[in-house]
């Protein structure tokens, strides 16, 4: 590996760990740990197919025991409230309440989106498309799930009616597109090399 890719390792490392210990700090503030803050950070991003707990579970890779205590837990603390899936009752959707929402944004300080805001737009944009192709290719090389929006979906329709999710055949919402979604597929290979 050459010195650039090596130093991008370093640094996405060391980004990760200042990310983790700002989780810290603020679940420490609140009592939690810091898997109740990152369920309420993805409650917050996901859409309305992934906000289960078997998504949860596969979102943050732990156990559905250690995800069902938890959501207990944040339920028990008036963050989470559990509700049964109007189509399918055996399906529990998890949606956050108002203290549970405002916690959720509180996951990282200021520093971090007033670094952000600094930054040139196109460097932003650079940034992103090179670290999503980063994290498509090791999540199609481990087989992991890519859990992004549905505006990068292969499934993503245009019809007469508007968009819609060619999977659930449901129609989508500007704020559908820019949530996360667990069942996202990558477009082909050939058209994220493109992107």
């Amino acid at each position: 590996m050459n010195d650039d890719r090596q130093r991008l390792l370093d640094l996405l490392e060391r980004l990760g760990t200042l990310l983790r210990t700002e989780r810290r700090r603020i679940s420490a503030q609140n009592g939690l740990s810091e898997v109740h803050l990152a369920i309420l950070d993805y409650l917050s991003r996901c859409n309305r197919f992934s906000n289960t707990p078997q998504a949860v579970s596969a979102w943050l890779g732990i156990t559905k025991g250690t995800i069902s205590q938890s959501i207990k837990l944040l339920e028990s603390r008036g963050l989470l409230k559990k509700q049964p899936d109007a189509e399918d009752r055996r399906v529990v959707r998890l949606g956050l309440t108002r203290r549970g929402r405002t916690l959720a944004r509180s996951g990282m300080d200021g520093a971090w989106h007033a670094v952000l805001r600094a930054l040139p737009e196109e460097e932003v944009l650079s940034l992103v498309r090179g670290l999503e192709r980063l994290l498509m290719g090791l999540q199609e090389r481990h087989g992991y799930r890519t859990f992004q929006q549905c505006r990068t979906c292969r499934h993503l329709q245009t019809t007469a009616e508007g968009l819609r999710c060619g999977l659930t055949q449901q129609p989508l919402t500007d704020d559908d597109l820019r949530k996360i979604c667990m069942e996202h597929e990558a477009p082909s290979r050939r058209a994220v090399n493109q992107g």
